[in-house]
């Protein structure tokens, strides 16, 4: 299983916002050129956004479905990936200071992927998702950066009360 974490300098919210927002999806996502939602409300149950992954000439296009989301917590999609089969991908955010520490966990399901899953491809997908936590990361952080110009000088930000509680 490929279980990597990043530490993003800005709220579990930032963060929860970008993650939120599937027409985003191909901005921090490794291999993914374009992504728009396709069915239900994102990141909803059973909501879908396609996906297309471009390599040279050739074009792909599939589909990521939630499969679980606790809003501002977790969200874990199965990703789709054709003759490859189907993959699991677990988001966990929680908040680390006055940062946002994020985990990804990822491993294949059905399909050809997981009959060929070795510690080569366990390789790979690390390296593919320290590229996509910090896309993740230079995308919140800029967002927090222009959310913080933006206020007028003077005025402070109180975080809202946590009404489920907080979470280990």
């Amino acid at each position: 299983m490929a279980v990597r974490h990043r530490l993003i300098r800005t709220s579990p919210q930032t963060v929860w916002d970008v993650l939120s927002d599937g027409s985003r999806y191909a901005e921090w996502v490794v291999g993914t050129s374009s992504s728009e939602p396709v069915r239900g409300q994102w990141p909803r149950l059973d909501a879908a956004i396609r996906y297309e992954v471009r390599v040279g000439p050739l074009s792909l296009t599939n589909e990521t479905v939630v499969r679980r989301c606790e809003p501002g917590a977790n969200l874990e999609l199965e990703a789709k990936a054709g003759p490859l089969g189907t993959a699991r991908i677990a988001i966990e955010t929680r908040p680390w200071g006055d940062g946002c520490l994020v985990f990804v966990d990822e491993h294949p399901l059905r399909g050809m992927g997981g009959t060929v899953h070795n510690v080569a491809v366990e390789a790979l997908i690390q390296i593919r998702h320290r590229t996509m936590l910090a896309r993740l990361a230079k995308i919140c952080e800029a967002e927090a950066a222009e959310e913080e110009r933006r206020r007028p000088l003077g005025q402070v930000v109180t975080p809202e009360p946590d009404a489920g509680g907080s979470r280990a």
